[in-house]
């Protein structure tokens, strides 16, 4: 395209630049206006398309790049977008960190990043950078202002999100300095076999097998945190607890984010919930997290199963009723977590060791064991001082009797205790 598409090259960062800033520091009573003036001086011409195209790339590239260093996480972005824009803008987020992501090399990410990556499907599929927003248009039948109008939509959302605390190095930081306490490549067998009997818990229609699998996947997650306590106080390991955030989405918000730190605290985790990015953080080591993310998982599944089958009266519809019932499932489910870890934890300070097939042998008892968990307790409570300095309590009210004795038979019938607090 010779001199003219240099001249758009150069037009086009401006005028990008211009339309950004109009819409990010516009009122909500303005927005609309700042949206329309912007998304017309970009689409206004066929031509500086593929100019606004590679420009538009180049500036999300800073824009994403801003949100890593302020604490979020791939997960994060999706999740802020999924939450308060539409499917549109779900897939331009997706590409946007997928165009970001070609700066750093996997040596540069951390295990969980790489994970969010793979389970968002982030690829760039398009030829070239100037082709993109034509591509795009073409894949969601999108004309060129209403799709100017959700990039600067989506600029806007992730241009006003403030800094959070961060779980885990940014790309590229890991380079910088020693990494603490990053995960490791793969995952221990113990998980793997934790994994495989949690989705047995959840495929089968049998509550008592559901429940006796849900108990023995928190037996061998309480064994596993135990050799790995007792690992590190061998080797004197001053490996620190890390963080993980977990999506904790409405309906039944509360309800769900008590289930999660019911499941957390049987395992030495603790959680601290953001109500409003709709993610709870979830503070603990490393090991400990995974099994954490994996039963929560697998316990909501069951409890939305048990939820539905709850009954078909009217009552059993009602809001109050499925929030009782799910604040009496978490509940109930802390107080069998908490057992099964206490069961766990009396059996090895007597030197009964937990293999990964399930059965039982006998050691010579360890002194070293509860002062190794206490420490490593004290260590997470630390953390969580350090992390989040200023923490409120919120209850979750229970106003359906017929949901809290539902909830709770749904609980004995499947996994765990409950004390109605939670962090945020």
């Amino acid at each position: 395209m010779g001199k003219r598409a240099q001249q758009g090259d150069g037009n086009a960062g401006p005028l990008l630049e211009q339309a950004v800033r109009s819409v990010l520091t516009a009122t909500e009573e303005g927005l609309d206006l700042a949206l329309d003036t912007g998304a017309s001086l970009l689409a206004a011409s066929v031509g500086q398309w593929p100019a606004v195209s590679r420009a538009l790339l180049g500036y999300a590239d800073t824009a994403v790049g801003r949100c890593w260093s302020a604490g979020w996480r791939p997960a994060d972005l999706v999740r802020v977008v999924r939450r308060g824009l539409k499917p549109v803008h779900l897939a331009l987020a997706v590409d946007l960190i997928a165009a970001e992501g070609r700066r750093h090399p996997a040596a540069a990410l951390d295990r969980r990043w790489q994970e969010q990556l793979r389970e968002l499907e982030t690829e760039v599929w398009w030829p070239a950078d100037e082709q993109y927003l034509g591509a795009f248009a073409h894949r969601h039948r999108l004309d060129r202002f209403a799709l100017a109008t959700a990039f600067l939509e989506l600029l806007r959302s992730w241009g006003r999100l403030p800094p959070i605390a961060p779980v885990g190095p940014a790309p590229g930081a890991s380079a910088a300095a020693p990494r603490p306490t990053g995960p490791v490549t793969g995952e221990p067998r113990m998980l793997a076999r934790i994994r495989a009997l949690l989705a047995k818990a959840e495929s089968t229609e049998y509550p008592e097998e559901a429940e006796a699998l849900t108990a023995k996947a928190q037996q061998l997650m309480a064994q596993h945190s135990i050799d790995e306590a007792l690992v590190a106080a061998a080797a004197a390991d001053r490996n620190t607890p890390a963080a993980l955030r977990i999506g904790v989405d409405n309906p039944y918000e509360g309800p769900k984010t008590m289930l999660l730190d019911a499941v957390a605290a049987a395992n030495r985790c603790r959680v601290v919930w953001a109500k409003e990015f709709g993610f709870c953080t979830v503070i603990g080591f490393d090991g400990d997290l995974d099994g954490v993310e994996l039963l929560y998982t697998s316990l909501l599944v069951q409890a939305t199963h048990a939820l539905n089958k709850a009954g078909s009266g009217k009552d059993s519809r009602s809001k109050a009723f499925r929030q009782s019932f799910l604040v009496a499932y978490a509940a109930r489910i802390r107080e069998r977590l908490t057992a099964a870890t206490e069961r766990t934890t009396s059996a090895a300070a007597a030197g009964r060791h937990l293999r990964e097939d399930g059965t039982e042998e006998q050691l010579l008892p360890d002194a070293r064991l509860l002062p190794a968990l206490a420490a490593r307790s004290a260590a997470v409570d630390e953390e969580v001082g350090r992390l989040f300095p200023k923490l409120v309590s919120q209850r979750v009210r229970v106003s359906d009797g017929e949901g809290w004795a539902a909830g709770r038979a749904a609980a004995d019938r499947a996994a765990l205790h409950g004390r109605g607090e939670i962090h945020n």
